[in-house]
């Protein structure tokens, strides 16, 4: 009778858990990384239908509340509160809350209570689930209105201060959208002619 001798198996070891001021102190990553239920998640690389979103959607925010000094759209910026840090794809800001100095100048200065509105885009290699749970973490801390984009689906989340959720398929859909962003009107189908390349 032969034994068998196989190497040892090495244990793995649990990553050591951190807290929110320990994740704060580590260098930024490229993608972000966020800080939700005491874990590190680094968000996925945008792809084209995402950062073509991003990128006009916060203009149109822009043009619409920028000018009148209403509010301002700013992108992959962190937002520390309630125990998580987390980096949103578009953050809408109320002109009072825009952190500045006595110039009237954007200074770099840690936004520690949520946004005002919070808009996430969903990539095809996020789970929808992940992203409603961190919306509904910014409506119970004063969120008034949160989106999530699922492009694959042409179709828009929302998700209120009340945390009442709505499900926007329809092109004629118009979104809700914020008190303070009233002048700011979008349907489903504006949202998502700005995919077209012609």
């Amino acid at each position: 009778m032969t034994a068998s001798l196989s190497a040892p198996v090495a244990a793995e070891s649990a990553p050591e858990a951190i807290d929110l001021n320990q994740f704060l102190a580590l260098p930024d990553t490229q993608p972000a990384s966020e800080f939700i239920n005491g874990k590190i998640i680094q968000k996925p690389m945008p792809q084209i239908e995402h950062s073509a979103l991003q990128m006009d959607l916060g203009a149109a925010i822009n043009a619409a509340l920028k000018t009148r000094k209403v509010a301002r759209a700013f992108s992959e910026l962190r937002c520390t509160f309630g125990d998580r840090a987390i980096v949103p794809d578009l953050v809408v800001l109320t002109w009072d809350r825009i952190p500045r100095d006595i110039n009237n100048r954007l200074v770099s200065h840690p936004i520690t209570e949520a946004p005002d509105w919070a808009i996430e885009i969903l990539s095809p290699k996020q789970e929808s689930l992940g992203i409603i749970d961190k919306l509904l973490h910014c409506a119970q801390h004063g969120t008034q209105m949160g989106w999530l984009i699922d492009p694959d689906q042409n179709g828009v989340l929302t998700i209120n201060r009340d945390c009442q959720i709505s499900v926007f398929r329809d092109a004629n859909d118009h979104l809700p959208v914020p008190e303070f962003a009233a002048e700011f009107q979008l349907t489903l189908g504006q949202l998502f002619d700005w995919l077209a390349v012609d």
